[in-house]
């Protein structure tokens, strides 16, 4: 029995999601053993199981790392989805700070810091990946380290001055170092079980999600204060393909 899931992703993604010669979408069916069908003109994507398809969770994971594409992510990151250890997770910056333009430009530029300091300073000390794009901070890392990645992401969003947040993040720091040292003496939890229960609860996602990725579209489209600080990804590897695939 053949199982489909469906997405929708930013149209100024479809390009990178397939890749230069379909080299990346390649890449997502070889990993999850699952075939992708692809609209290049509306964003729309099919995730079908295959005869190959063992893994009950392949295509939700296809699903994610699609959607990290989908929320600025170079592939090779997104790629890396396939580890069961690592999650993918989506902050909507309109939950905290509503539909003022101006409001979400400021964030935005807040949680980069000036010179992108703030994103690398949590990248260094969480170990977690840092999407800025459009209306959302997509984050992909372990489950604990998300959590305290998201804990600072709010802070800063609460209205935390820099240097508290950046304190919080060098105490989080040296308890993932007591915990991995912690781990060596005496092994790693299993965590497929969180993981499992991760994908099975993207319901609230899922459900805005066209409605919300159009906004993104619209919104980078017609503030260029956006788009001043927006995150800018090299995508020289990457071509849009014109035509459905």
């Amino acid at each position: 029995m053949v199982n489909t899931e469906y997405l929708k992703i930013p149209k100024d993604r479809v390009g990178v999601t397939i890749g230069k010669n379909g080299k990346i979408k390649h890449q997502l069916e070889i990993i999850t053993k699952t075939e992708l069908k692809i609209d290049s003109e509306t964003g729309n994507i099919s995730i079908s199981s295959t005869e190959e398809t063992d893994d009950p969770l392949a295509i939700w994971k296809a699903r994610y790392m699609i959607k990290a594409i989908g929320r600025g992510f170079n592939p090779d990151i997104a790629l890396s989805l396939e580890d069961d250890d690592l999650i993918l997770e989506i902050i909507n910056l309109q939950d905290y700070v509503g539909k003022s333009k101006k409001a979400l430009v400021r964030q935005k530029g807040r949680i980069i810091g000036k010179g992108g300091r703030t994103r690398q300073i949590m990248h260094d000390m969480l170990d977690v990946e840092i999407s800025i794009y459009g209306k959302t901070v997509s984050l992909i890392g372990k489950i604990e380290n998300i959590q305290m990645a998201r804990e600072a992401i709010e802070m800063i969003l609460e209205g935390s001055r820099q240097k508290t947040v950046y304190a919080y993040l060098e105490k989080m720091h040296d308890k993932l170092k007591r915990q991995e040292f912690d781990e060596m003496i005496n092994g790693k939890p299993d965590m497929k079980e969180i993981l499992r229960e991760d994908l099975d609860t993207d319901e609230d996602f899922t459900d805005a999600e066209d409605e919300y990725n159009q906004d993104a579209i619209d919104a980078e489209e017609n503030d260029e204060d956006i788009d001043d600080v927006e995150e800018v990804i090299e995508e020289e590897d990457f071509e849009t393909v014109p035509e459905t695939l």
